[in-house]
């Protein structure tokens, strides 16, 4: 079987780290989706507008593949150290590098490029290449009495974000408004950070957008210090 990229996807998230660990824990956060040249017809959206929400199959592209099968890994979830079999995760590390999100259709735009999706709530990073799309269709994707294993414990997991002073100004200064640094919140209110990295004194850093973000963590909240142009770091 071979299966060929239709589209990529893009957005602010840059770097691995910091990308939400599951589709619409960033429920705000926008992406476009932009197709190859080669499904860039807009006949193959017809009736799209119609569905609020999309399936999305992609490629773990940044990860490295191994030669040998992993039937266990260790989710950062639960503390990085308890082995569970890789079926029972949504890791990356799997025999096939492929990833299932559901998002938020926001809205179809003509552009010079052909139809864009514009979504909301995606867990992919920038430049993820993307395999197929297909509609959520409620009756038969939504299962109200299922459960979610050891993930059900996390599911409301958040921590408070607060900005020091001079980041709002320093967002001013880098160009970024207040709907970006709202977004930015959301990220980091998932607390980016593996379970197991629980160090008060350590300072963090995340690329998000052009931007590096510094950050430090304590028991109760998410202090960011300061957002800086990546490259000038």
């Amino acid at each position: 079987m071979e299966i060929v990229k239709i589209a990529t996807i893009r957005n602010d998230f840059t770097d691995r780290f910091g990308v939400p660990r599951q589709s619409g824990i960033a429920r705000e956060m926008t992406s476009r989706i932009v197709f190859e040249k080669k499904y860039r017809n807009p006949d193959a959206l017809r009736g799209i507008a119609g569905f609020s929400h999309l399936w999305l199959l992609w490629e773990f592209d940044r990860i490295p593949r191994d030669t040998e099968f992993r039937p266990t890994v260790r989710p950062p979830k639960l503390g990085g150290n308890t082995r569970v079999g890789v079926f029972a995760t949504r890791s990356p590390y799997r025999p096939n590098p492929l990833g299932l999100s559901v998002v938020k259709l926001v809205r179809t735009e003509q552009t010079p490029e052909g139809p864009v999706l514009v979504v909301s709530g995606a867990d992919l990073m920038d430049g993820t290449p993307i395999y197929d799309i297909k509609p959520y269709i409620p009756y038969a994707d939504c299962v109200t009495d299922a459960v979610g294993g050891f993930a059900d414990e996390h599911a409301n997991d958040r921590i408070s974000v607060v900005l020091a002073e001079r980041v709002r100004e320093d967002a001013a200064t880098l160009g970024k408004d207040e709907t970006w640094l709202t977004n930015l919140v959301v990220v980091l209110s998932s607390d980016p950070r593996p379970a197991y990295q629980n160090d008060a004194a350590r300072q963090y850093g995340m690329r998000y957008d052009d931007c590096e973000v510094a950050f430090s963590v304590s028991d109760t909240e998410l202090f960011v210090t300061s957002i800086r142009r990546a490259d000038e770091t």
